[in-house]
Parts: structure tokens; C-alpha cells; sequence
């Protein structure tokens, strides 16, 4: 069995990091029957409290990482606010940067990102893309979102923009964009 890439420091204590772990390898497998045979993978998750990743070519995950960084996670440790303020926005982008960064050692070249999130197909769907088994969301579709969220972060109301109203979703979207973006991904495959 492949082991993960280290990470430092620990965002989970024991089980709970091995559980999360566990539940990434199952969502790469999972994914993994419905891409190209030996077309290298990205599987991300963006749970409640922590962001995983994991990724390869075969049948099993390569090496998988757990992040910092979470929905609610991150809605709690950085939005006051619903919606969230511009400056809380940024501090959330700023932390979610760094703590994003950390698997560009993991990544293959030419790895097509996938994920099975509720929350990322909910942002497919809020970017315009027709409800489907499989979604692919370009990186300027997602990026549309996003600006919607910054304008009502800016003062524009909620119910113009059709988003929901609650801090998990802005930041899941603020964490996909930014993983999206700083490991150069141009789409995302959301797949049911």
C-alpha cells in the first residue's frame, strides 16, 4: 500500500487523521473506475473540517494528503459575518493559500481534478452547467461564482446573485477557487 507524502505538522490527531485518509484513498478509487485507464488523477474532498487530496494513475492512490482547512473550518475560524466581509475574505484567502500549496509536490503532470462534493456540484450547478452524472466545471465558470460571492461580500445583495446565504458554502467555493487556482487546474470533473 502506498504510503502519503508527510505532512507537517499533523491536521488531525491519530484516528481521526487515518480515518480521513482512508475516505480519500475510497473517493480516488471510486472516481478512479469512470476516468481513462492510466490518465493521471486529482480526487479533492473539502469536508467540514479538513481538505483532502489524493492522486495517481492506477487503480490505487499514489500519495494522498490531508489539509488544514475545511468548510466550516474555515467559516468559523475567519467569517464573522454572513456574508462574509472583504477582509474577511481576504485573511481566509491568504491562510487557505499557503495551506493549498502544500500539495504541489503530489500532483502529477496533466492530472485532470475530480470531486463528488454536494457543495462543488452545487457550485456547477450555480456556474451555469446543465445537471448531469458528470460536470466538467472550467476554471472561469468557477471563477464567475466566486465573483458573484465577492460582490456580495462588497455589499450586493445575496438574493440578486442566487447564492446561499450561509458561511460553509462561501468558504468551500473560497477553497476550491484557491486550489483550483494556485495548482493551475483549468477545470473540474464533478461527478454524482
Amino acid at each position: 500500500m502506498n504510503e502519503p507524502l508527510p505532512t507537517s505538522p499533523s491536521p488531525a490527531p491519530g484516528a481521526a487523521a487515518q480515518a480521513i485518509a482512508t475516505d480519500i484513498r475510497a473517493r480516488y478509487r471510486g472516481l478512479r473506475a469512470g476516468a481513462a485507464p492510466q490518465a493521471a488523477i486529482t480526487v479533492l474532498h473539502i469536508g467540514a473540517e479538513h481538505t483532502a487530496v489524493a492522486t495517481g494513475q492506477g487503480d490505487e492512490a499514489m500519495a494522498w494528503l490531508v489539509l488544514d482547512m475545511g468548510a466550516q473550518k474555515t467559516a468559523r475560524q475567519f467569517f464573522k459575518r454572513s456574508p462574509p466581509t472583504p477582509l474577511e475574505m481576504e485573511h481566509a484567502i491568504a491562510t487557505v493559500e499557503d495551506e493549498v500549496i502544500r500539495a504541489v509536490p503530489l500532483l502529477p503532470p496533466g492530472t485532470a481534478l475530480l470531486c463528488s462534493d454536494a457543495l462543488v456540484r452545487e457550485v456547477a450547478l450555480l456556474a451555469g452547467l446543465a445537471p448531469g452524472e458528470r460536470m466538467a466545471m472550467p476554471l472561469d465558470a468557477m471563477e464567475r461564482v466566486f465573483e458573484r460571492l465577492a460582490a456580495v461580500a462588497e455589499g450586493r445583495p445575496v438574493v440578486r446573485e442566487g447564492l446561499p446565504q450561509g458561511t460553509d458554502f462561501a468558504a468551500a467555493l473560497l477553497i476550491l477557487r484557491e486550489f483550483m487556482h494556485h495548482l493551475r487546474f483549468g477545470a473540474i470533473t464533478v461527478v454524482r
